[in-house]
């Protein structure tokens, strides 16, 4: 007999666009080998995801930027399409904001976990986190908020150059628009243009302490509030490689035991109240050894994967169980255990293992993702190295060059059956180099 409710689907929403989320692959696969029908909101028209045998239907997610209106009649119309009520899973902070929010509207048809509807957005919300972390006791960078372009370039100096520039708002960024939700500021005059740009990022720009990065620095943790605020699933894991190398998304991660960060995690999910999936991010200071919060995401982090214990339990199966009022069964963590994005770390995935690990693609029982995956990324990787090249002929003046290398790009454009963004929404670049 199964654990799980499988006569209660589960629907996955995101609404960011990256077609290399494998996160939401993890998701669907997770509860998909557990006999549950998973339906995904989003854009899979030219992600690896849309081939996955463990996806039940795919359907159109909102817009980028669309109102809370337009999210919730989105989810009322898949709400018609599935037996109800369905388990609601945002994927992205834009979702989980989003369905906090519109928590009293969606509970008749989803099941969501019990906590006040602005906290998802509390949390997500940058300059609101420095906020909480003060009042709980939590490290947390120095972080300050200009006024105005001259302020941003005197308190990038005194912060001490090199500087962390965030929107406090990143879910908000224009999707055209060139912004990373991060970035390291390495100038006054580039903390004061920064500036000058807040009304087209849509939310405050924040200038914050440099910690720079360091072997062992860069921690997360991945864990369920459940209906008691019992952190359950999960655990504490160190980042060992990331892409953009020295930035970005985890490329290869392990599962370790860490106490402080564990009683960290608690620390915060116990004094504000919350309830469901979180993904902290944790640097640890190279001066005084203490564990400083860097991002709390209110939804599944892409790894989650790599936290599953001897009792197959994760986080995404744990909100599943608990929301549809079953047991979660009691596993061991499986310390040692590693994660490995095969297009960010090809070299670590072609490697034998030495222990328990995961890809977040290829798997021995789906594996249509992993090869449509390697089809994608080789074209994406292809239509980036052409717009550099076209880039580099219009700064030399060379305009011929230019269009010839441009017609030599439209072929591979119209062959990924997608437009990726020139920096996916998950692949914030330079970002944390110093922030994650």
């Amino acid at each position: 007999m199964s654990l799980f409710d499988t006569r209660v689907p589960a629907v996955l929403l995101r609404i960011d666009r990256n077609p290399f989320h494998h996160g939401t692959l993890g998701a669907v696969r997770s509860l998909g080998r557990a006999g549950v029908d998973v339906h995904v909101v989003a854009d899979c028209a030219g992600s690896p995801v849309r081939v996955s045998r463990f996806a039940r239907q795919l359907h159109p997610p909102p817009p980028p930027g669309a109102s809370p209106r337009d999210i919730a009649a989105v989810l009322r119309r898949v709400a018609a399409r599935v037996p109800h009520p369905a388990v609601l899973i945002p994927m992205d902070d834009a979702s989980a904001v989003a369905v906090g929010a519109l928590r009293e509207e969606l509970a008749p048809s989803y099941l969501l976990p019990q906590q006040p509807a602005a906290l998802s957005e509390r949390v997500a919300d940058k300059a609101q986190l420095a906020e909480v972390c003060a009042a709980v006791g939590v490290p947390h960078p120095v972080t300050l908020v200009p006024e105005s372009a001259e302020q941003a370039a005197a308190l990038a100096w005194r912060l001490g150059l090199p500087v962390v520039a965030k929107w406090s708002r990143p879910w908000l960024l224009p999707t055209d628009g060139g912004l990373r939700s991060t970035v390291v500021v390495r100038s006054p005059q580039e903390a004061r243009e920064l500036y000058l740009r807040t009304e087209e990022a849509g939310s405050r720009l924040l200038l914050q302490e440099f910690l720079p990065p360091g072997p062992d620095h860069d921690w997360f943790f991945h864990g369920y509030a459940d209906r008691a605020g019992v952190l359950r699933a999960g655990g504490p894991g160190v980042k060992e490689r990331s892409w953009p190398r020295g930035a970005g998304l985890t490329a290869v991660g392990h599962w370790r035991p860490n106490p402080k960060v564990r009683a960290l995690a608690e620390r915060l999910a116990g004094a504000l109240g919350y309830r469901g999936i979180l993904d902290l991010d944790f640097r640890r200071c190279g001066t005084t050894g203490d564990y400083h919060l860097l991002d709390f995401n209110p939804r599944p982090g892409a790894q989650f994967r790599l936290f599953t214990d001897s009792a197959g339990l994760d986080v995404v199966r744990a909100l599943h169980l608990d929301l549809t009022h079953r047991a979660l069964p009691e596993g061991v963590a499986s310390a040692g255990r590693a994660f490995v994005v095969e297009n960010y770390a090809p070299l670590t995935a072609l490697r034998p293992a030495s222990g328990a690990r995961e890809l977040a693609w290829h798997a021995a029982d789906d594996r249509g993702p992993g090869w449509a995956m390697w089809a994608l990324w080789g074209r994406h990787v292809c239509r980036r190295l052409l717009g550099r090249l076209r880039r580099l002929c219009v700064r030399r003046g060379n305009r011929g060059a230019a269009r010839v290398v441009r017609q030599a790009a439209a072929p591979v454009a119209s062959l990924t059956g997608l437009t990726p963004p020139a920096e996916p929404a998950d692949l914030p670049g330079d970002e944390k180099a110093s922030s994650r």
